[in-house]
């Protein structure tokens, strides 16, 4: 497909076991000034859930879902712990890979959901005599496999919901918050994360209801977008509201979260939704379900083959999503 020999999986990766914890947040939040005391806290999410994050085994699956349909090899390297991007080139090289396209767990446009995955694969390829060269897939927020998978999970969503209420509930797009700064300087002219959030929840929502596709959550009413799992300073601001606020003043007999801003399920996801945001719900008596993310739904796995069948997709401006300042 297309001018490839390899198709590279890049992900953000997690711990697979307890003791991987600590030292996994701690390659994600390097220089970043984050407390102690909140990587604590983030590791007492893990450790619930037996110390494993389910997004590794989640790129497992779709790299055994996706290979039999691309004709390509598949690899995969992550970010943030095992299997490590450079490692992963290293393989690729020995293997004689020479051209790989990537296909970032991302679908978005901002500094960390996609120029830091452009750093970290070129910082890889710097450190590896003989990698391959590597393009990076375009956004594909907009895709309509995207949007036909999270379409089904929607709906399989709602018809969890007691009888009666999945024609009235309210669809809340949830997304990972980032740093106000970071959003205003996101994609060329600033402002693509959330522009494209808004887009891809519109769009999902014309699908499942087939009207409020046209227009903005405030402009129609038809659904919301919020933020979830803020792990800044509290002095810095960053996108809001977050859900469990948002779930104390929404206006419905019922909603569906709907993890927009993830491809597959991170801690974040069944931490911050299963278990903050259910919570929430169940003390205010708000009937709740939680969409799917869009993982291995046969339109998603088939969108990765259509990307690679496009054309090649044209590079970012070097200053595209900005780096923020770091500390430490």
């Amino acid at each position: 497909m297309g001018n490839y020999d390899a198709l590279l999986v890049v992900s953000f990766g997690g711990p697979e076991k307890p003791d991987d914890v600590m030292p996994f947040l701690e390659n994600v939040v390097r220089g970043r000034g984050i407390p102690r005391e909140r990587l604590l806290e983030v590791e007492a999410h893990y450790q619930r859930f037996g110390g494993a994050s389910p997004i590794n085994q989640q790129c497992r699956d779709l790299i055994a879902a996706v290979e039999p349909t691309v004709g390509l090899p598949v690899y995969w390297g992550n970010r943030n712990w095992h299997p490590y991007l450079e490692d992963t080139l290293r393989r690729m090289a020995s293997d004689g890979v020479r051209r790989a396209a990537a296909f970032v767990t991302s679908a978005y446009g901002s500094y960390s959901a996609c120029r830091q995955y452009l750093d970290d694969i070129a910082l890889a390829r710097a450190a590896v005599e003989g990698a391959p060269e590597v393009v990076k897939l375009r956004h594909y927020f907009d895709h309509p496999g995207f949007v036909a998978a999270m379409a089904d999970h929607t709906r399989e969503a709602l018809d969890r919901l007691p009888a009666g209420l999945g024609d009235s509930a309210r669809l809340v797009f949830t997304a990972h918050s980032i740093p106000a700064s970071m959003a205003a300087t996101a994609g060329p002219g600033g402002g693509a994360y959330e522009a494209q959030l808004r887009r891809a929840a519109a769009l999902v929502t014309a699908e499942v209801r087939g009207d409020g596709g046209s227009g903005g959550d405030k402009a129609d009413g038809a659904w919301d977008l919020v933020w979830q799992s803020r792990s800044g300073a509290p002095h810095i601001p960053w996108l809001e509201p977050d859900v469990c606020d948002h779930l104390l003043e929404v206006d419905a007999p019922a909603v569906v979260l709907v993890p927009i801003g993830f491809v597959s399920d991170h801690m974040e996801v069944v931490y911050d939704l299963d278990v903050e945001a259910a919570e929430t719900a169940r003390k205010i008596g708000l009937p709740l379900a939680r969409a799917a993310t869009a993982g291995t739904h046969p339109r998603f796995v088939s969108m990765v083959g259509e990307l690679l069948a496009e054309p090649e997709p044209a590079g970012c401006a070097a200053t595209c999503c900005p780096a923020p300042p770091r500390r430490g």
